[in-house]
């Protein structure tokens, strides 16, 4: 077994309890909703380095998604009806934003975020 990198290679957890390695970064995020569908259910573990602030707003509708800070300072931003709602992690740290919540987030310095969801049917609008 080799080593990798959570931002090149994301790791899809299946429900039968196998862990697919999936084409990470840009890669994945240009694929089309039906090249995603391919790989069935299950969660998505992946890692962003962030070195500004996250330029959409994102929904995952199939489930939770945990936000580990590895390093560095994010607020998270939850839209939750008319108010939004801040989450601040400094230095490490781990927030759960809940299935079918709007969020984003503002990069107070480089950071690195490690996020596991269910990746089908995400959903992105601009800032």
């Amino acid at each position: 077994m080799r080593t990798m990198d959570l931002a090149e290679t994301y790791l899809q957890l299946t429900s039968e309890g196998n862990i697919r390695q999936l084409p990470g970064g840009q890669q994945f995020w240009i694929m089309s909703e039906g090249e995603k569908a391919a790989f069935g259910d299950g969660w998505l573990v992946s890692e962003f380095n962030c070195q500004q602030d996250w330029t959409s707003w994102e929904m995952h509708p199939q489930g939770d998604e945990v936000v580990y800070l590895l390093s560095g300072a994010v607020d998270l931003w939850l839209e939750e009806g008319v108010t939004v709602r801040t989450i601040s992690l400094r230095q490490s740290g781990v927030a759960v934003v809940p299935r079918g919540t709007w969020h984003t987030a503002r990069v107070l310095v480089p950071s690195r975020l490690l996020h596991i969801t269910r990746g089908e049917g995400t959903e992105h609008r601009p800032v």
